[in-house]
């Protein structure tokens, strides 16, 4: 199947909490499209931490996009020059104070939205964590950590309590890598 051909891009808005480019593209049957936006990124990391005890660490925050509270894993945006278990590293340890005794289990890498977006999330499992540290928020993060027996984890996706499709689709991903679905 034939790429589409990029005729001109621009960086339209370049902000650290939004990147969009617009393109003029040619599609392979010679058609131009003006104006196809792109939003650009580093890509994210998802954490699913488990305790020692079998609890899952979870994070209850608000989100500006959908004007909601919502409830999902340990999660956040690479860093410049960050590698992907560093970002699930830091974010893990500033979110929650939570970490890990050992590495991170690489799960697997998704894509987002292919349309838009040329974001990926790289997933990983952290076992065996334990508090060690204080947490470091964002300015715009307050964050509620809770801790929910893995056997019940399932349930808030049944309820839909947590509804965030990364987190629901990362969450379904584990269980079935730990042999829980």
């Amino acid at each position: 199947m034939p790429d589409w051909k990029i005729l001109k891009s621009e960086l339209i808005i370049d902000t650290p909490h939004l990147k969009l480019r617009r393109d003029r593209i040619e599609l392979p049957a010679g058609t131009i499209i003006e104006g196809y936006h792109v939003r650009e990124t580093r890509g994210f990391v998802v954490i699913f931490p488990i305790t020692p005890e079998g609890n899952v660490v979870l994070v209850r925050q608000y989100k500006h996009g959908i004007g909601e509270v919502v409830l999902e894993l340990p999660a956040g945006m690479i860093d410049q020059g960050e590698s992907a278990e560093g970002a699930a590293l830091r974010e893990l340890g500033e979110e929650t104070g939570y970490a890990p005794p050992d590495a991170l289990e690489h799960i697997q890498t998704f894509i987002v939205d292919p349309t838009n977006s040329n974001g990926r999330f790289s997933l990983f499992l952290a076992r065996d964590v334990a508090l060690t540290q204080q947490r470091h928020l964002d300015p715009t993060e307050e964050i509620d950590v809770e801790l929910v027996a893995l056997d019940k984890v399932i349930d808030l996706l049944h309820s839909g309590e947590i509804n965030v499709c990364n987190h629901v689709g990362a969450i379904y991903t584990v269980l079935d890598r730990l042999g829980r679905l």
